[in-house]
């Protein structure tokens, strides 16, 4: 039975205990409920005003924890964590699922003509790039130009990759021919996502102490979070491409391999002071004595 509440719950943190795994599946679960993709702006509009509001001290009459938790994950689902902007609906983490079933599945089928690869491969990294920047760490924005850019250097870069690899496998079996798509998405997500989040690599993004104070911005915290998105991104590929890709042509399989993978590739990193530039070393170790590690937002 729901309660009303007061304003000292915690919503900056999950509303289940990430130490276990039934709450790290909980969480990201709810995180990535493709459901929300059907929400409308007046419910994303009203969930962003109770979570703003209850941040403030301001608790909406007649709310119940249940409908407070629920419009935390509303908010996360559809608002940039760093930004606060709504994010681009195909790029927010509730279209992961049915976008990247659709997506692989017409890979896995379409790949034997070069007419195919080319369309499904263009498809499958404007995808990415929209992903890329839409969950990209940080609050700096990217000008059009650097934008576009990064796009085309991505995905010219990617569509080639798979070429390449499609055209080295001509005369050998079709059951390695499968798997031509899985080897050409690795090999595309290390060229699209540093190039779509190059700013990241040449700036910094922003770290924070575990109380969430910013400390400053840091290019080597960038360079691990990107690195960390790149394993993560191969490996939401590998059980529908790559294990089931290489046996089977199956669309419906592509569905609970990105249930069971994705909610693992994405959130926020820690790493050690040591570990960051001297110069920002320096500056934390003086104002901040105290702290060993900082965290930051990884993207997706």
């Amino acid at each position: 039975m729901t309660t009303e509440i007061s304003t000292s719950i915690n919503i900056k943190e999950p509303r289940w205990d990430q130490g276990t795994f039934v709450g790290r599946a909980k969480h990201f679960f709810t995180v990535t409920d493709p459901r929300n993709v059907l929400l409308t702006n007046e419910q994303l509009e009203n969930a962003h005003k109770v979570i703003s509001d209850y941040r403030q001290g301001v608790v909406c009459p007649g709310l119940t924890e249940d409908e407070l938790w629920r419009a935390k994950y509303i908010f996360d689902s559809a608002f940039h964590p760093d930004t606060g902007e709504k994010m681009i609906l195909i790029g927010r983490m509730s279209a992961q699922v049915p976008m990247n079933m659709t997506i692989t599945g017409c890979m896995m089928t379409f790949y034997k003509t070069t007419p195919a690869v080319v369309l499904w491969q263009w498809i499958n990294q404007s995808f990415n790039a929209i992903v890329n920047y839409t969950n990209r760490s940080g609050d700096a924005p990217l000008s059009v130009n650097q934008l576009g850019t990064a796009y085309v250097s991505a995905t010219t870069g990617a569509v080639a990759t798979a070429l390449g690899l499609n055209a080295l496998t001509k005369h050998i079996s079709p059951l390695v021919g499968r798997l031509v798509p899985f080897a050409a998405v690795a090999a595309a997500n290390c060229i699209n996502i540093p190039l779509m989040r190059q700013r990241e690599l040449k700036h910094g993004i922003p770290i924070t102490d575990e109380n969430d104070n910013r400390l400053g911005e840091s290019t080597n915290a960038a360079q691990q979070a990107i690195s960390q998105v790149v394993v993560s991104r191969i490996l939401m590929a590998s059980p529908g491409m790559g294990i089931f890709g290489g046996l089977f042509r199956s669309v419906p399989l592509c569905v609970p391999c990105s249930l069971s993978v994705l909610p693992s590739a994405f959130g926020f990193s820690s790493m050690s002071v040591s570990r960051l530039e001297a110069e920002l070393q320096e500056k934390i170790r003086a104002s901040h004595p105290g702290v060993e590690r900082v965290y930051f937002n990884k993207g997706l």
